[in-house]
């Protein structure tokens, strides 16, 4: 997987009018989030949000909502990108009054939440971000210690079967030249196995929510799929040079394969696994400070 500094790197290069050009699954999932916070927030009248962590902010879509959502929450809106958070606080300032507890900070959650003060948030979010962890398990338990009794942690991630077209294609055209098919982008987690890391995390099966959408959009051509992916920011790759195989020549054949297997009306189809999690602490919550 990427460095921390390779994915500050993409997504500080994306910051600037690309990403909310191109992020149109993202926006959807925004609205995911959304939704699952008004339900819980039906379903758990006893919990006062106070104080809000978001991670990974990006262009503040999210964040916007959150505002709107919770007028007199405090929020920290944490990004890896200086360019994400630059553009979210230019999108959430403009409609605020300057007195409105909004902090803006540079940083990976995966070494600042081991640094937090215990039990500080009522509400944790993520849109899109988790699947760029690389030690989720252990941001999972830092997390949970940060959440205060009844808090809770929501948010949404790619899973299994997102890009299936592309891996498929890649698939056949490293079987066609004998080699072993090699993964080109990064590998997500199932909603099973965010669930059990979440049990390992310190949360309850019971207290675990689980949504799973399937989404497909439609690109003109392969190329500008894998054009858009990169102008999000999120271009990757797990695959190393692989003998026999030119990069160029690679590619070639996948476009060929790709659009001869998914080719759909008005171009070729790309599927989204977008996933939901929600975990709440216990309101009689004993074991903040095991973890």
């Amino acid at each position: 997987m990427n460095s921390s500094m390779e994915i500050e790197r993409q997504f500080n290069r994306s910051s600037a009018g690309s990403y909310d050009e191109h992020a149109n699954v993202q926006k959807m999932m925004a609205e995911q989030l959304a939704a699952a916070l008004k339900e819980s927030a039906r379903e758990s009248t006893s919990t006062r949000v106070g104080s809000i962590l978001e991670i990974g902010c990006g262009t503040g879509i999210v964040t916007s909502g959150l505002v709107e959502k919770y007028p007199k929450a405090s929020i920290t809106a944490l990004d890896i990108a200086p360019g994400m958070l630059q553009a979210a606080e230019q999108r959430v300032r403009g409609s605020q009054p300057a007195v409105r507890d909004i902090r803006f900070i540079h940083g990976d959650v995966e070494k600042w939440s081991a640094a937090a003060s215990l039990a500080s948030f009522d509400l944790i979010v993520s849109g899109a971000c988790f699947q760029w962890l690389q030690n989720p398990k252990q941001t999972l338990q830092h997390l949970r210690r940060l959440l205060r009794p009844g808090g809770l942690l929501a948010f949404t991630t790619f899973g299994p079967a997102t890009f299936y077209e592309l891996h498929e294609s890649f698939r056949e055209v490293y079987r066609q030249y004998g080699q072993q098919p090699q993964r080109h982008g990064l590998t997500f987690q199932s909603g099973a196995g965010w669930r059990d890391m979440l049990v390992d995390s310190g949360f309850t099966h019971t207290n675990i929510q689980e949504e799973r959408l399937l989404h497909v959009e439609t690109y003109p051509t392969p190329k500008n799929f894998l054009h858009t992916v990169k102008a999000m920011g999120a271009s990757t790759s797990e695959a190393a040079v692989t003998p026999g195989i030119g990069r160029r020549r690679l590619f070639v054949d996948m476009y060929k394969t790709y659009e001869t297997k998914f080719s759909v009306l008005g171009g070729v189809s790309a599927t989204y696994e977008l996933l939901m999690m929600q975990a709440r602490v216990p309101y009689k919550d004993r074991d903040s400070d095991k973890f």
